[in-house]
């Protein structure tokens, strides 16, 4: 049976565009007949992530830090002046911060990790949720974690980042009562990924982390996600997704089902 979930003519706002699953996300939705509008710190990062882009997505490239509420703005603007509104918004934009204990965590990269994970999120709905609210519809999906979900070694202020971004999910969700806005926001597990080998690396202390059979035995489906698995964002981000508010989606290949 052919996907029947398209996009087509959508303008869906990336951040964190030239990441893992930011670049996979964005081929998903072009694909799907969506125009692009791809962000990200690392310009030439993004230009590889948009390359190959079919026509039709008509990318838009802008670099900008999301901690900053000037580039946040700006970048908001330029898919308004660009495509004349935003339909889709993929607040994607996030980092793992220094895999260690609380009592080893210091401030600064503590407050490093909330500004990019918390901030950028909220600064992020902060500015699309105008331009949406305006028009009356609209998909915001955060990408929170399923480390937002459960506590897990060595990762307390990811894991507290991401338990706010589902915070702000839900709370925004309420905030877009009676309108055609919906907020979601997705918890991706174990992807294949820089992050996910950072963070092994991390727990190990410095040494080769434990052999992958023993990493994919935690998880049902015994195997790691892809960033291209990404559907889910495709369905929220559609029409189909109309009843779809307020929710978290796990895409962890059954590891939080225990």
């Amino acid at each position: 049976m052919p996907d029947r979930i398209r996009l087509d003519g959508k303008v869906a706002v990336v951040t964190g565009a030239a990441g893992v699953i930011g670049s996979a996300t964005i081929r998903l939705l072009a694909e799907r007949g969506a125009r692009i509008v791809a962000v990200d710190r690392r310009g030439a990062d993004l230009k590889t992530a948009v390359k190959d882009l079919p026509a039709s997505a008509e990318a838009l490239t802008v670099e900008a830090d999301v901690t900053r509420e000037d580039e946040v703005a700006d970048y908001v603007r330029a898919a308004v002046d660009k495509f004349g509104t935003v339909d889709v918004f993929y607040n994607n934009a996030g980092i793992e911060g220094d895999i260690k204990p609380i009592w080893e965590y210091s401030l600064e990269s503590f407050r490093k990790v909330i500004d990019v994970n918390v901030v950028g999120v909220f600064l992020g709905m902060k500015h699309v949720l105008p331009v949406m609210l305006k028009q009356n519809k609209g998909s915001i999906i955060n990408t929170a974690s399923i480390a937002g979900l459960m506590g897990s070694p060595k990762i307390a202020v990811y894991s507290a980042s991401k338990h706010a971004v589902i915070g702000l999910t839900k709370t925004a969700s309420w905030e877009c009562t009676g309108t055609g806005v919906r907020v979601n926001c997705v918890c991706p597990g174990m992807i294949d990924s820089r992050m996910l080998s950072t963070i092994l690396q991390g727990r190990s202390g410095g040494n080769e982390p434990p052999p992958m059979d023993r990493i994919v035995d935690r998880i049902p489906a015994r195997r790691l996600g892809q960033a291209s698995e990404a559907a889910i964002v495709a369905f929220l981000a559609s029409d189909d997704a109309s009843y779809v508010s307020g929710s978290h989606y796990t895409v962890d290949g059954g590891r939080t089902a225990a």
